[in-house]
Parts: structure tokens; sequence; C-alpha cells
């Protein structure tokens, strides 16, 4: 598996020598499956051009904050929301300045602001430069706010002179955004998820089903193999192709899903059930295509297996994780649900009535519930979303196996 495939890369350009070597930190990260968008100050086009990064990328390059075009779509906060990680390399002296006192007069600067994704920067200046008190004093702010600094390294610099402040190498750098995205937070850990749509036959032609896209199971699922954990993927039909280090089991019914939740489950440590499984089905089901005669038929529907409620009821059960897809009362309708199916944590969005997440879409936002606790997952990327999500059934799972074990 590429190690960033699908993850978005905000790759932010100062004015340094080392510039140079952001075409090649481009390149790789492009060779390990990343979306790549290249933001650049005004000095770092004075070190390299914006067609370079342009054509590595394959992206246009971002440069001005107030670009007409851009900000009549808010282009700076589009920006900061698409972006799963911000990387600045280089990052100079003077753009370390601005972040660590919230400059935000040009766009890489207000980018950094209007985001709530992890920071790295990659410092690249002179070495008596990197050891002045005020740009050692602007490193340690930026790390007490959680920004990551990579480097720099040591050795012979632009300037004839040699010691600290080289831009560490576009390999390493590659190693270290990938490092983001693998937090190990599930190691020898069994995770089962499951996604997708069920279909309910109605004849051998039609069926019963939803607009589940399996892209929300798809993303935690992967997100949970991140996190270094075993993972087992039930999933109805999908158009999504499957993902590598993770065991994939396809069904197509309610039925074949309860039955192989019910094996896996018993197996596993955590279960999120993700999937959105058809409530009814067909009590009877025609062995021959129903012909349409312009008069009304009666579809008469049953309840499908409960899986969430028959999981739960095992004599071991997992962690269990459900989802509940609202169209009101969302707080209230989750909560219910968390009690009535003795859930461990529930993740509940709203869909229907116009809103454009959840089903079908790439984006969503979720709001998370447990016994004593709750959490809002705002709006993102479902991959992203998928992160974040994991970290809190790991961080829950945890919490629940220490209680059980004092």
């Amino acid at each position: 598996m590429n190690r960033l495939e699908n993850k978005r890369i905000l790759l932010g350009i100062t004015g340094s020598i080392a510039a140079y070597k952001s075409a090649d930190l481009v390149r790789r990260l492009r060779d390990t499956g990343a979306e790549v968008q290249v933001v650049m100050t005004t000095a770092a086009t004075d070190f390299i051009t914006p067609l370079t990064m342009q054509a590595l990328s394959g992206r246009a390059v971002h440069i001005n904050l107030l670009d007409a075009d851009e900000e009549a779509r808010m282009g700076h906060i589009t920006l900061a929301r698409w972006a799963d990680v911000i990387v600045v390399a280089p990052a100079g002296a003077n753009f370390i300045t601005r972040l660590t006192h919230g400059f935000a007069d040009d766009l890489l600067s207000a980018l950094c602001l209007a985001s709530n994704v992890p920071i790295a920067v990659a410092p690249a200046m002179n070495h008596q430069m990197w050891a002045s008190a005020a740009t050692q004093h602007n490193i340690a702010t930026l790390k007490q706010r959680g920004i990551r600094v990579w480097g720099p390294g040591q050795g012979d610099q632009a300037c004839g002179e040699s010691g600290p402040g080289r831009m560490l190498e576009p390999a390493q750098l590659v190693d270290m955004i990938t490092a983001m995205f693998e937090p190990k937070t599930l190691t020898g850990i069994r995770v089962l998820v499951s996604a997708g749509q069920t279909q309910e036959d109605i004849d051998p032609v039609r069926y019963v089903s939803n607009r589940s896209s399996g892209k929300m199971g798809f993303a935690i699922a992967r997100a949970a193999a991140e996190a270094d954990a075993t993972v087992t993927l039930v999933c109805g039909p999908v158009a999504l192709p499957a993902i590598e280090r993770i065991n994939h089991v396809s069904v197509r019914t309610a039925d074949e899903m309860y039955r192989q939740i019910q094996n896996f489950a018993q197996h596993n440590d955590i279960f999120i059930s993700a999937a959105a499984v058809a409530d009814y089905r067909p009590v009877h089901t025609a062995a021959q295509k129903i012909k349409k005669d312009d008069n009304m038929i009666n579809l008469q529907l049953e309840p499908t297996p409960d899986i969430l409620a028959g999981v739960t009821k095992l004599a071991r059960p997992p962690f269990v994780v459900g989802f509940a897809a609202e169209t009101e009362n969302l707080e209230a309708n989750a909560k219910t649900k968390l009690k009535n199916k003795s859930l461990d944590m529930i993740a509940a969005n709203q869909v229907g009535n116009g809103i454009p997440t959840g089903f079908e879409s790439d984006e969503n936002e979720l709001a998370v519930f447990w016994q004593d606790g709750s959490i809002k997952l705002p709006l993102a990327p479902k991959d992203r979303l998928g992160r974040e999500l994991i970290s809190v059934i790991a961080q829950r799972y945890y919490a629940k196996n220490r209680t059980q074990d004092s």
C-alpha cells in the first residue's frame, strides 16, 4: 500500500535557497500516494518558480492572500479545510517569527491560523540565525503549542559556512509525514468494521436498499489499520477499491452481514458498526421478475436481524461502537440508541433535508456520545474524520479496560 495514499498534504514554501529541495519533496510525496497542494510566499518565488511546483504537484500553486477570484470563495479557508496536515519546508526565520506571533497578512500564515490540522515546520537558515536567542525563543513557543519542528540538520550551508540550519532531506521529511498518520495506538488490537449498504431482494432484478456508499466505513477501517490494528472489514455492495493489509469479507444481504459479524465479533476487541444495514426486507421474494401492468403492488416488509443487539448479547462482547444517521433530533435519538442497544459509544450524523454530508458525500461531521461524555468532530473529509474517530475510540477503549482491571 502506498504509505500516504489518500492523504492531503499542504506544502508551504518560504524564501530560502533550500526551496530547491521542495521540488524533490513534492515528487516523493506523490510517489507515496499523497495529494499535494503547494502554497508559496512571495519570497519563495525568487528561489523556485510556481510553474515548477505546479508541474510536480499537478495543482495550481497559491501565492496571494488577496486574490479576488479565490477570496470570493474564501479561498484560504477552503485550503485550510482541505488539508490533512500542513508542512512548511523550508521554513525560514522570518516565517517562523510570523507564525509564532500570529501574523495573517500573507496566504501561508493565514492558512496556518485558519486550520485545525497538525502543522510541522522544517527550518532552513544560516547557523547564526538558528542559534539566535530570538529564533530559539520562537521555536520553543511553537513546540509548546504542539507544532512539530523537524530539524534543522547540520552541515555545509549555501553561505559557505557550516553548522546547524540545513533543511532536512526530502526522504527524511516523507518518513516524518508518514509517521504523523501512523500513531500505532491500536497495536495488538483486533478491530471489526462493517461498511456499506445491504440489498434485500424484491424479485431477481429489484431490491430494497439505501444510499450508503461505504466511504465512511472504509475510512474508519483504513484509519484503524494505520493505527496498527488487525482489521476485518465486512462490507455490503460498494464501488470502492479494497484496502491492503485488511481482511475483506463481502456480503449482500442483512442476513449475510449478521452471520459474518456474529462469527467475527467474538474474536475481535472492537466492533465498529458503520454499515447502513437495511432495517426491513420483503416478506416474500418473487421467483420471477414482477411485470409492470400499471397496477399498484403491495410490498409487505419485515424487520431484518438486529446486528448490534446480537453483538452486545454475546457472552464476551467486544467494545461496540454504533452509528446513527438521523434526519431530526440527532442527540436525543443517538443517546436513546446508545442506551437501548447497550453500546459503548455511538457516532451520529445528520442526513437528508438537503444536507450535503453523510451518504454518498466525501465529507461528514459526527457527534460522538458515550455514557458519561461526548465530543463533536467537525466537518472534514471522511478519511480525516475516520482517523479522528479512531483516536477517540482508542481512548475510550483503553479507559474502559483500565476501569475493569482496577
